[in-house]
């Protein structure tokens, strides 16, 4: 699995998004000033070598519409939360939902996720609804919602140091 100059060269064009056009890989096409269907058949051979994963659209939430969203935080019970948490990310409102290290004193909990919503009341109902779910077992919570978009960017190239 290597990638070429032209490879590389098509992978950081794509690096922050493809274009939103009809046609987006000949747009590409036309900004590096190769054929489409080079760059299609490339894409598509570094896909299938692994070195792409997937080409997926990855809308950006904020430019939808309002969206509120906040990271649930929980700490539960050591002996439940490899079961709970399972339970808590099939929840159609979760989103990463991940077991993490407890940091005491400060910082007691054991398992986040990423809760979303249209308003802060309607994510500050999904915390309830988690907090139910999680019913003796939990601890305490804290919800942190976001208050902006810090870097929301793709992939970046690095040349690979020899050593």
């Amino acid at each position: 699995m290597t990638i070429d100059a032209t490879d590389r060269r098509i992978l950081q064009a794509t690096a922050s998004g493809l274009p939103l056009a009809a046609r987006p890989f000949a747009e590409v096409a036309r900004w590096l000033s190769l054929p489409e269907a080079e760059v299609m058949a490339r894409l598509a051979r570094m896909q299938a070598e692994g070195i792409i994963h997937r080409i997926a659209l990855c809308p950006d939430r904020h430019a939808l519409g309002p969206v509120a969203n906040a990271m649930g935080v929980w700490d539960v019970a050591d002996d439940r939360v490899r079961d709970l948490g399972p339970r808590v990310a099939a929840l159609p409102f979760v989103g990463q939902c991940s077991l993490r290290p407890r940091h005491l004193p400060g910082w007691p909990y054991n398992l986040t996720a990423k809760l979303r919503g249209q308003s802060r009341a309607e994510v500050s109902e999904h915390l309830a609804a988690v907090d139910a779910l999680l019913g003796g077992a939990c601890r305490g919570h804290d919800i942190l919602f976001s208050t902006r978009v810090l870097k929301k960017t793709g992939m970046r190239l690095t040349e690979r140091r020899a050593g």
